[in-house]
């Protein structure tokens, strides 16, 4: 069993409270070097990249660097995904370390918080990270992301704003209009820094109404671990709706080989959801239009 990707949350704290992020039901947790460091040696079996977030933010973190030390360590290389808002508490060596393969930017945690500071204000730290990764030359991707686009285009001025501040710090012409209504539509900025648009997406949740079977790629693409060790189909399972198992009591091996992980495996394969959860998960739509 192989993962393109693997999801370690170092910490459920992010310091926000985003519209369009789930209500958060655990105790704030980080995880421990020591911790981190014996889940990795069993995740480099599996995989070679992992992101290093599930609801938290890595930025938040002050010793950061000691955990990109450790996926170096073991050959790993990682994926940093953060609202921005820490992005000046981490020095230039950490952003840049060497196991970072991307770090992604979600530009609209401004626009869905009650922020003291201007957009300016919030995105320049951001920009000037894309400048030092260009005038260092850096091979990393920066994915400034854009997650939020639908219908009643709610969100259109936001954008106008931010694009009119893009347009001067990247010298480039950008079309609000061509970019609307196009979920995962994609901007190059210049060499791998690219503006990303989704559609806002609904969290799963046991209170969201039935969608139905279909199939998803939890257990197939990735797993995500939780700050407390507890282990998850899928990176959208921020609350453990789905506890496979706790890697402080069992292995990766024994976890991923146990009969309710497999019954999820098969059910997938055949397009049956086994998990409440799943039922009421509108995103795995997505999997499932891709197959029509």
């Amino acid at each position: 069993m192989k993962f393109y990707r693997v999801y370690i949350e170092l910490t459920n704290v992010c310091g926000l409270k985003c519209s369009f992020c789930p209500t958060k039901d655990r105790a704030d947790t980080t995880m421990s070097l020591e911790f981190f460091e014996t889940i990795v040696s069993q995740v480099k079996s599996y995989t070679k990249e992992v992101a290093c977030h599930v609801v938290g933010d890595p930025l938040t973190l002050n010793n950061l660097n000691e955990y990109l030390d450790i996926l170096d360590k073991h050959q790993l290389k990682a994926i940093l995904t953060t609202s921005g808002y820490y992005t000046k508490k981490q020095t230039h060596n950490t952003l840049f370390h060497k196991a970072v393969k991307q770090i992604n930017f979600s530009i609209n945690s401004y626009n869905k918080n009650n922020s003291a500071i201007t957009l300016n204000q919030y995105i320049e730290p951001i920009l000037k990270v894309c400048k030092e990764k260009q005038n260092s030359a850096k091979e990393i991707f920066i994915n400034l992301r854009v997650w939020n686009l639908n219908e009643y285009l709610s969100d259109s001025n936001f954008n106008k704003e931010l694009f009119k501040i893009l347009e001067q710090h990247f010298n480039i012409e950008l079309n609000i209009e061509q970019h609307s209504l196009k979920s995962k539509d994609t901007i190059r900025l210049e060499y791998k820094t690219l503006l990303h648009f989704d559609n806002y997406f609904e969290w799963p949740s046991l209170d969201n109404k039935i969608y139905g079977d279909g199939t998803c790629q939890g257990l197939s693409s990735h797993i995500a671990i939780l700050a407390n060790g507890v282990v998850v189909p899928c990176c959208l399972d921020s609350k453990a709706d789905i506890n496979l198992g706790n890697l402080k009591r069992e292995t990766l091996k024994s976890i991923l080989q146990s009969k309710k992980a497999q019954d999820i495996i098969n059910g997938f394969k055949i397009g049956k959801c086994t998990q409440e959860l799943c039922l009421k998960c509108s995103y795995k739509d997505r999997f499932n239009l891709e197959r029509l």
